[in-house]
């Protein structure tokens, strides 16, 4: 990230961790007008202190969400489009896979793809009402993991029986993300089909699209994008067919092609070290008046 934007992130230790991937704290001044932030196969939840973000999920086909105090942003294998009006000031959260009911009380088919506002998080008005009373990233990170860990308490004796077998294919699907779908459902002893609808279920998307992310998000934290890139060996090295393919399911999962994703990072942050899936956009995201969440 650029020195003038302070990103700070924490892995909840514990029980928690089982629903929580990672709590973050953002301030400071995108040097583009808008970024394409990648998906990460899990539902992420914002509390937003600053002034509002535009976010249009599903690389700008979705409804237009004006986060005035949150977002909850559902899972899904597309960008979403996310354009601050001014400084970025949040702090939020990224579930695991598993993790969207028990961490946020949100079935994640019913977010599939889709910004919404954050106030489903039952805990959320006093959390932000305390976030803002406070100064420091780590009090804030703090703050908001306590939350967490009352929530997840609370829901987790409702937690669906195949949440263990949905679990045990997503470390598998992580581990390898090219393995067939229906090896893996042999492994966690369930048909192809109930390992798709328990998949569904608890992630929110079907355990093929999943695949596609975890291995596409590989990909992205590999890549220097300071450096020139050998696409065709990138897609040999890494099981895709040849360049034609890989470059399909990049663009997918980033709105962008690979050549663009990379000449974008270098035209803002030149060989700055960066985050990768926040890819900057230099036009402007979407010309249409945005409504209110």
């Amino acid at each position: 990230m650029a020195d003038d934007f302070t990103y700070v992130t924490r892995e909840p230790p514990g029980p928690l961790g089982r629903y929580v991937a990672s709590i973050w704290y953002a301030r400071g001044r995108l040097r583009a007008p808008a970024e394409r932030i990648a998906p990460t196969g899990s539902a992420v939840l914002g509390l937003v202190l600053g002034p509002p973000i535009v976010q249009v999920a599903r690389n700008g086909s979705g409804d237009i969400h004006l986060a005035r105090t949150g977002f909850l942003l559902g899972p899904d294998d597309r960008p979403m489009l996310n354009r601050p009006l001014g400084e970025t000031w949040a702090v939020g959260v990224v579930a695991t896979p598993v993790g969207c009911a028990t961490a946020f009380g949100v079935d994640p088919r019913a977010v599939r793809g889709r910004v919404v506002g954050a106030e489903a998080w039952a805990p959320f008005t006093a959390v932000r009402r305390e976030l803002l009373d406070l100064d420091q990233p780590s009090a804030m990170l703090a703050a908001v993991e306590r939350a967490l860990q009352d929530s997840a308490a609370l829901r987790e004796p409702a937690l669906p029986r195949c949440t263990a077998a949905v679990e045990a294919a997503v470390a598998a699907l992580v581990e390898d993300p090219g393995r067939p779908v229906a090896a893996v459902a042999r492994e966690v002893g369930l048909s192809h089909g109930h390992l798709d609808r328990a998949f569904r279920r608890v992630v929110g998307l079907p355990p093929g699209t999943f695949a596609r992310v975890v291995r596409m998000r590989d990909l992205l934290a590999s890549l220097d994008t300071g450096r020139p890139v050998g696409w065709g060996q990138v897609a040999a090295d890494r099981g895709w067919y040849d360049q034609a393919h890989l470059i399909r399911h990049f663009r997918r999962h980033t709105g962008t092609t690979p050549a663009a994703y990379v000449a974008a990072y270098r035209a803002v942050y030149g060989s700055e070290p960066t985050e990768p899936g926040f890819a900057p956009v230099v036009n402007s995201v979407q010309g249409a008046t945005p409504g209110s969440g």
